[in-house]
């Protein structure tokens, strides 16, 4: 049978496996499993050279039960209807399992990024959240960067509903530069939380943190800085790969060397004597741990049974497919999930949203202790109902987040 790797159906197909644990209501299932709303927009952007072209974005809002919905928006040629329903979906769950007021929102415009001048990235940015306003808002939903979008996308984006509503609306939209409205510790909050579920995980399983091996694959913001702060940690980083090729040394390399080099070449390879391999090899090093941090089914049926890390951090969204999942777990991988591994960002981004609605603004080392104790909750409840329940860590944190969710539900009496 042809492993589905569609995005929407997979995250139904986790709600479904997990809903059977909390013999979940099949009403409450059926809520659940699609999105509240989503919005298709068309926008006109003029460009540099005088024409006018007409952009598609999408916005989708799963579930507000618990509060306003949450989630990125992301630029790419790829962007798919499907892809930003089940994005929400996931963001759904993502802030259920660290417990935060929010439901799931995700958001894309079809467009390449990188052929646009800076103008033209601007002006799509405004179109876009000048076409989406009626629905978002810091009580609404509440929009933050995602793939190839960045703080000073989301500073354009927030000035443009400022205009809209005629007074600074801040607190419409996270991860903005500092100085108008962002948070300290933003930019590595991603990372960040994800090296505190990693701490957890080999506190769970023995892992001597000091000299573990690492690959990662990825080496964006948060592959980069995930990295870094592991190396911090005493980890040795083995393996890396981008979206050009995969490099390797057996002694290690120097995250912020390795940084470097790629911002003055354009890719990870030919960095000083790391030998080439490919993305494939990345994935089925016999490392201690793995940081997928790059996009999603990248550990599928195919290669899951070559997967020799003992632990898979799930830096990015989405990156292991269900049949992965149970040839992990029968192998006895912990595989920390993308909704508790990558959780940090949203968490900040929650935090950088309170801290706008008060106009009171914490140093960044309030910041990363709210972090810590947030994560670290989150995963021993997580591993405690993947005991309690005999289930890989992703169902156990499904079950939390959907027995949130549908607890919302009921007592709003909307079943």
């Amino acid at each position: 049978m042809t492993e589905l790797l569609n995005p929407f159906k997979i995250a139904q197909q986790q709600i479904h496996e997990a809903g059977k644990y909390i013999n979940l209501d099949p009403a409450l299932e059926a809520i659940i499993s699609e999105p509240k709303r989503v919005l298709i927009v068309t926008f006109p952007v003029k460009m540099d050279d005088g024409s006018t072209k007409v952009f598609t974005g999408i916005r989708s809002q799963h579930n507000d039960a618990i509060g306003p919905c949450k989630g990125g928006i992301r630029f790419h040629p790829d962007v798919t209807i499907d892809e930003v329903k089940a994005l929400s979906m996931w963001m759904t769950f993502k802030c259920g399992v660290v417990g935060l007021p929010y439901g799931g929102g995700k958001g894309g415009v079809i467009c390449n990024p990188k052929e646009m001048s800076n103008g033209e990235l601007e002006r799509v940015s405004r179109g876009f959240i000048e076409a989406i306003a009626v629905i978002i808002g810091p009580d609404k939903d509440i929009p933050a960067p995602d793939v190839y979008t960045t703080p000073q996308v989301m500073a354009w984006m927030m000035d443009t509903f400022s205009r809209l509503k005629g007074s600074n609306q801040f607190g419409m939209i996270t991860g903005k530069p500092l100085i108008v409205g962002g948070s300290l510790g933003r930019t590595e909050a991603t990372a960040q939380g994800c090296i505190y579920s990693i701490i957890k995980a080999a506190e769970k399983i023995g892992l001597d943190l000091n000299g573990a091996t690492v690959a990662v694959q990825g080496y964006g913001n948060v592959g980069y800085i995930a990295a870094r702060l592991l190396a911090d940690l005493g980890c040795k980083i083995v393996a890396v790969s981008d979206s050009r090729g995969a490099v390797h040394s057996d002694d290690g390399v120097d995250p912020s060397h390795l940084l470097e080099h790629k911002q003055e070449t354009g890719s990870c390879v030919d960095f000083g004597a790391c030998s080439l391999i490919t993305g494939e090899d990345l994935l089925e090093m016999p490392v201690d741990i793995l940081v997928p941090a790059a996009l999603e089914n990248q550990i599928t049926a195919k290669n899951a049974h070559n997967i020799k890390a003992k632990i898979v951090a799930e830096a990015a969204n989405g990156p292991t497919t269900p049949e992965a999942d149970k040839f992990l777990f029968k192998n006895g991988v912990m595989v920390i999930p993308d909704i508790l591994a990558n959780a940090g960002g949203v968490t900040v981004s929650y935090f950088e949203w309170v801290q706008n609605l008060m106009n009171y603004y914490w140093t960044k080392e309030e910041v990363n202790t709210k972090l810590k104790a947030l994560m670290f909750d989150a995963f021993d409840k997580t591993y405690m109902t993947s005991k309690e329940h005999k289930v890989d860590m992703r169902t156990a944190a499904y079950i939390n987040s959907i027995s949130r969710v549908a607890e919302a539900i009921k007592v709003r009496g909307h079943v």
